[in-house]
């Protein structure tokens, strides 16, 4: 079975930051990194070439793939930021209707720019996720 494409890597999560071209979008990475510093407690970490983690826990899916990831965390895209909110399971209806501009994946929150959102309900929103992954992941 082939292993987890995306796993850490000894990059700084800083230094790659200061190369994201988009200068608003640089200046959301940097405030992102300092705001889910602050509600994780870990230390960021890279996943793959883009992705911003923090924590990780270890799956088993019942077909015996198994690996390890990031427990929350986000990516700043030319076209937006990511914000990685596992497992993605729980209905966020109430609290993203008051996130502001956003789209929606399973387990993804896409922001075009920090300033089209409320940064308190995004904090709601990645404690929440964190307390779901605490539940199905306990570390």
């Amino acid at each position: 079975m082939a292993a987890n494409k995306t796993q850490p890597t000894p990059v700084s999560p800083a230094d790659f930051i200061e190369t994201v071209e988009h200068p608003v979008r640089r200046e959301d990475a940097r405030t992102l990194l300092a705001l889910m510093s602050r509600i994780t407690g870990w230390e960021a970490k890279m996943w793959g070439p883009s992705m911003i983690g923090f924590g990780e826990y270890h799956y088993r899916y019942e077909s015996g793939r198994e690996g390890d990831f990031l427990r929350t965390g986000f990516s700043p895209r030319k076209t937006g930021m990511v914000v990685y909110i596992l497992p993605g399971y729980e209905d966020y209806s109430d609290t993203l209707s008051r996130l502001g501009k956003h789209k929606l994946g399973k387990s993804c929150l896409y922001i075009n720019k920090l300033a089209d959102i409320d940064l308190s309900v995004l904090e709601e929103l990645v404690r929440a996720g964190l307390d779901d992954m605490e539940k199905k992941y306990p570390l």
